[in-house]
């Protein structure tokens, strides 16, 4: 539960920090918190497991992956980047249709058989509270 708070606070002040600049784009994360369907644990590490082997192959790096293990509803919990460039987009577009992954209305409809519940969450960051607030007190500065 603890852990679960500081995402929200990193989240909240991830917004702020957005609202009183524009950010980096290498620094924006999109947060997933993943309540998974009965059964379904092992087979949706195995996709996401594909999904990070073709970053690997594009040059990217995998997600961050944590995993329940007291308090909270939530069984996985994902961080990676927001955005990638269009040639990382690409690289990775390639190496998913090599490992046959799922893509388009496909993903979709198998990706979505591991679910039970979902949430999916853009912040800033890391970033410590330190430079958050030269970011708030300097808007004029990037």
């Amino acid at each position: 539960m603890k852990f679960v708070r500081l995402v929200v606070l990193s989240v909240i002040l991830g917004c702020l920090a957005g609202a009183a600049q524009a950010q980096d784009a290498s620094k924006k994360k999109v947060i997933e918190i993943y309540r998974i369907a009965p059964g379904q644990h092992v087979a949706f590490l195995r996709m996401i497991a594909l999904f990070d082997e073709a970053n690997r192959m594009a040059g990217v790096a995998p997600r961050e992956l944590y995993v329940h293990s007291d308090g909270g509803s939530w069984d996985f919990l994902l961080i990676q980047p927001a955005e990638l460039t269009p040639e990382q987009s690409k690289a990775v577009a390639e190496a998913l249709k090599k490992l046959n992954a799922p893509s388009g209305p496909r993903f979709f409809a198998e990706f979505r058989v591991f679910i039970a519940e979902h949430t999916d969450t853009f912040a800033d960051g890391p970033i410590t509270a330190k430079d958050w607030l030269e970011r708030y007190d300097n808007p004029e500065k990037k």
